[in-house]
């Protein structure tokens, strides 16, 4: 019999620490002096008080280390359970949202989406602002931690590759991945204060350096406007570009940096593919816009750097709306946000190293064709990749085509056109934000939808943050007969 009290007591603690994250926005609100409080304190109760009752009644089936069904369960539970509590100062607070509305923006918050369904951001108590910030901060540290302890041992999506690098961690999950998390913390947040203090530098008030900093260093997108990063401009589009590829590298190699590797990033293949991608969609993207839209070269390169950088790694920010760049250019940014950063970063979407992998099974294949006799295996960073690995990528390919098709089907069921249903379903799925479209699109948001579209797309985000078939195996029957 599966015993689910481990995981109950994992997520029970969980959600009080998100109860007690949100004291911090009910500071600030009391600070503002606009009432606002009592929505967060409200919150916070409820959240603490549920989160302990479930951690204090599970208490008594704490093992060491969690079995591989357990492991599965607390991945998805774990990003189930903290939207519905997310959510809840959106329910009470001004914005006054339905349940599946305040859902919706909490999953986008958690998972580092980035859609949201909120107009009128510019006139939002600054409580509310900020606590989608921190869910999107939180939901970033916590995806890293997830990705270098979890997904590994679970063989997910061929991230069992990276199993010698996130450390030994088979049959004692929890206290490795407390040590792991401890150091990728203090990575995670110096990053975020370089970014804010970098923000202010250039022209930013405290408050927004603050919120831009967490969710540009989460790649996640949410900011304080309706017009995403548009009010800023200049020197700080070039910053935001810097901070967001930062977060997009795996950072087990800051950790390997900091203890004395000095040359651990550059080694890393998905690190050199991840900037050589970067590098030729912004080139051209800047030649384009320069070359047919008759705009000067550095605004030209600028907004192409930024809106480039922002797509790939998920972020999901907008400082124009590339809608009105022609169709070749929305084509290439629909692609470009299947792309994704690097494994064991806050970005999201496919990852460089499953392209990798899969152009390295192609060559492999294509080799064997015109040399039928010869012995070939494909080959990521000087190692033969185990037939494992090439099965468990192939399987993430697989699944993501085919559940994009499926999302994007059943949206349109909603009454949903084909831009927007087909990428609606991208942008959910590979985490990245903003769809297509005027609806959706980097001019719009998602608030104009139909319920049972939220719904789809939250569970999008959900599956899509945590490599599919992470959540796929706990939905068979073979799962639960162990």
């Amino acid at each position: 019999m599966l015993d689910l009290r481990p995981v109950g007591y994992v997520i029970g603690l969980l959600v009080m620490m998100l109860g007690m994250a949100m004291l911090l926005p009910l500071l600030v609100d009391l600070a503002e002096a606009r009432g606002h409080w009592p929505a967060f304190l409200q919150s916070a109760l409820i959240t603490g008080l549920v989160g302990g009752l479930v951690a204090l009644s599970c208490s008594n089936g704490v093992k060491e280390g969690l079995s591989i069904q357990q492991t599965f369960l607390l991945t998805t539970g774990v990003w189930l359970a903290l939207p519905v509590f997310g959510a809840l100062p959106f329910m009470f607070g001004e914005t006054e949202l339905r349940f599946v509305d305040a859902f919706f923006e909490a999953m986008s918050g958690l998972t580092t989406t980035g859609s949201t369904v909120i107009s009128g951001l510019d006139e939002l108590p600054k409580g509310l602002l900020l606590w989608r910030g921190l869910m999107q901060w939180l939901g970033g540290v916590g995806i890293i931690v997830v990705a270098m302890v979890f997904l590994p041992e679970l063989r997910v999506g061929g991230m069992q590759i990276f199993r010698v690098e996130g450390f030994d961690t088979m049959g004692k999950i929890l206290p490795r991945a407390t040590a792991i998390a401890s150091q990728i913390s203090y990575i995670y947040v110096g990053i975020s204060l370089v970014c804010a203090v970098t923000y202010m530098l250039l022209g930013m008030n405290a408050f927004d350096a603050s919120v831009h900093a967490m969710t540009t260093v989460a790649t996640g997108g949410f900011a304080n406007y309706d017009a995403s990063f548009g009010p800023f401009s200049g020197s700080i589009e070039y910053a935001a570009a810097l901070f967001m590829v930062l977060a997009a590298l795996p950072f087990v190699r800051y950790v390997q940096l900091l203890n004395g590797n000095q040359t651990a990033v550059f080694k890393d293949a998905q690190v050199r593919g991840f900037m050589m991608t970067i590098a030729f969609l912004v080139v051209l993207c800047a030649a384009v816009l320069a070359l047919g839209q008759d705009r000067a070269f550095e605004p030209a390169f600028r907004r192409a750097l930024f809106n480039i950088v922002s797509i790939v790694s998920g972020t999901g920010y907008a400082s124009a709306d590339y809608m009105l760049w022609g169709p070749f250019l929305i084509s290439l940014f629909f692609f470009a946000g299947l792309i994704g950063g690097c494994a064991g970063s806050t970005a999201c979407s496919v990852k460089i190293f499953r392209y990798q992998l899969l152009f390295a099974s192609i060559r492999t294949q294509m080799r064997r064709i015109y040399s039928p006799n010869g012995v070939f295996s494909p080959r990521y960073e000087g190692r033969t990749v185990s037939e494992d690995v090439l099965s468990s990528v192939m399987s993430f390919f697989v699944f993501f085509v085919v559940t994009l098709g499926l999302l994007a089907v059943a949206l349109s069921m909603t009454g949903l056109d084909l831009v927007t249903a087909l990428s609606g379903a991208s942008a959910a799925l590979a985490n990245i934000g903003p769809g297509l479209g005027p609806e959706i699109g980097p001019a719009g948001n998602y608030g104009g939808l139909n319920d049972a579209a939220k719904w789809l797309l939250a569970f999008g985000m959900l599956i899509g943050r945590l490599e599919l078939l992470a959540v796929y195996a706990i939905l068979t029957v073979g799962f639960w007969r162990g």
